[in-house]
Parts: structure tokens; sequence; C-alpha cells
């Protein structure tokens, strides 16, 4: 009687742990894994010869460890929000965002208010609120931009030998292609500020967005896509080398930016006419300033794309 309900207690251990792992992969793996663990644990234990089944039962589940883990691999999901692979990137484009893009958003921020005649108290106030504000939403959408890259594989996958470089990535190349992130990442943090911030002050003391507050609800989020994936992929290009794949990617992100904007400086809905009609009095903006903006939007990004297109081949 006694023998029995030792077995049975070691089954409903081994039970609850199979149960934790299974609940946590792939429908389609768990009865493999299941059948899998029950063996593997089964014979570990039979091969010890346990006088007391239960105890060597719980001796080899603590070895194999916690089942969130054990899941994990079986899944071959990530533990960590940002890996070991990615981490030093990571850090380093976080760095190069926080001593360039925030501080020119800081110092536009306090020059804009000193124009607007505020006090020395408000403007260091403003400043500060600048600083976090703008701070804390760099590095909030920065992680999850990595965490969204190491979940999906994008930067590594499975590695084979063919994944090594032929070579080191250039140094000027990685220059370059932090120069693009920190400029990137620039205008989303100016885009986002001027529409919550709403830095443009009239005489009247009414505070307007700078762009069309319209663009909110349409354009403005493909456009913000596409710096996003621009800002991911020149911090790939920053530490790995160049490949096809990554400059097809960096071609579609391109285009998410520029054709959009493009677009909307062609029908003039780019600035908020409330900002336009109270800076330029009754000056009218001339037709001509658009079509030369469309041109230089769309040569500039088609110039970007075939740059990334010609690195890719060297």
């Amino acid at each position: 009687m006694s023998k029995l309900h030792a077995s049975d207690s070691t089954s409903t251990l081994t039970d609850r742990y199979v149960a934790e792992v299974v609940r946590r992969i792939p429908a389609e793996q768990r009865g493999d894994v299941a059948d899998e663990l029950r063996a593997t644990i089964a014979d570990t234990v039979e091969a010890r010869g346990p006088a007391d089944p239960e105890a060597a039962e719980r001796e080899v589940l603590t070895e194999m460890g916690d089942p969130i883990r054990l899941a994990a691999r079986y899944a071959d999901r990530p533990l960590a929000l940002i890996g070991p692979g990615l981490y030093p990137t990571y850090v380093r484009l976080l760095t190069v965002l926080l001593s360039t893009v925030l501080p020119v958003v800081t110092a536009v921020t306090m020059a804009l208010d000193v124009l607007d005649g505020q006090e020395v108290g408000e403007v260091i106030a403003g400043a500060v609120a600048v600083v976090l504000s703008t701070g804390a939403q760099m590095i909030a959408w920065l992680t999850v931009v990595f965490a969204l890259i190491e979940r999906a594989g994008a930067v590594g996958g499975t590695w084979t030998p063919d994944n090594l470089p032929d070579r080191r990535v250039p140094k000027k190349r990685g220059a370059a292609a932090y120069a693009a992130v920190a400029w990137h990442a620039l205008l989303i943090a100016l885009i986002v500020w001027q529409h919550t911030a709403q830095p443009y002050r009239t005489d009247g003391g009414i505070r307007l967005d700078v762009l069309d507050p319209r663009l909110w609800s349409g354009w403005i989020w493909p456009i913000l896509a596409g710096l996003v994936g621009l800002v991911t992929l020149d911090a790939i290009r920053a530490v790995r080398v160049w490949t096809r794949s990554l400059a097809a990617l960096s071609a579609v992100a391109e285009a998410a930016f520029a054709l959009p904007l493009a677009w909307v400086l062609y029908r003039q809905e780019l600035f908020n006419p409330a900002f336009l009609s109270d800076i330029n009095g009754g000056w009218q903006t001339p037709d001509s300033f658009y079509t030369v903006a469309v041109v230089g939007v769309l040569a500039v990004g088609a110039g970007e794309v075939l740059k990334r297109l010609h690195e890719a081949r060297d």
C-alpha cells in the first residue's frame, strides 16, 4: 500500500513538471516533448536504482531546472529582453542618442522658450522636463525595437559557418551608420516633441504644432514607421556585414518614410496652416518651394537606397 502511494506521488510530481513545460511551447510540439520528458525522467530515476523513488524523482527534477527555462530551450525563445548578442550594440546606440540627439532637442526647446520671453526658472524647468520625457521615450522605444529584433531573430537566427563575415565592418561605414541613426532618431524625437509640446506660441499666447495636426490621423504613421525601420537597420549596419537582404529591407523602410513625406509636401499639407499663417503674415509660400522639397526628398531617398545596395555588393 505504501509502495503504491509513493508511486502515485512520484507520478504526480512528474506530471506537474511536464505540464509546466509543455504549456509554454507550441501546441504541435507538446505531445512529443511530453513523451520525451517522461521517458527521460523515468530512465534517469531507474538508472540510479534508489531505495526512495520519490526522493530520487525530486532530485532529478531539481537537476533539470526551472521548467520555464527548459520550455524556452524547447521553443527556442530567449528569456532575456535583449540578449548578449545585441546588448553591446544597444548600449552603444543608446549612448549615441542620449549624448547627441537629446542635447539638440533640449537646446532647441530652451532657445524657443527664451525667444518666447520666459523667465530663467521657466526655461530651466522646461529643459529638465524635456530631458526627462524625451530621454525616457528614447530609452523605451529603443528597448522595444531591440527586444523585437531579439524575438524575431532578425540579426542572428540559426548560426552556421556561412554567417562568418569576410572582413570587419569598415570603420568609415560604421561611423556613417551611427550618424544616420542619430539623424533619424532626431527626426522622430522632433516630430513627436512638436506635437506633444506645441513649441510655437502666437502673440496671443496660443500654442501650435509646427506640422499639421491632421497628419496624426493618417500619413505621419508610415513616416514614423519608416524612420523607426531606418534607425533599426542603421544600427545593424553599424556593427555587422551589410547583406543584400538587409539592404532590401532598408529600401522598404526608406520608401515608407520618403514617399508619404513627398506626397504630403506635394499636397502642401505638411505644415500647420495656423503656424504658417502666423509666421508668414500675409506672405504666401510659393509652390516652387514645395516642388523643390519633393524633388529633394525623393532624390536623397533614392541616393540612400543606391548607397546601401552598393555597400551590400562590396
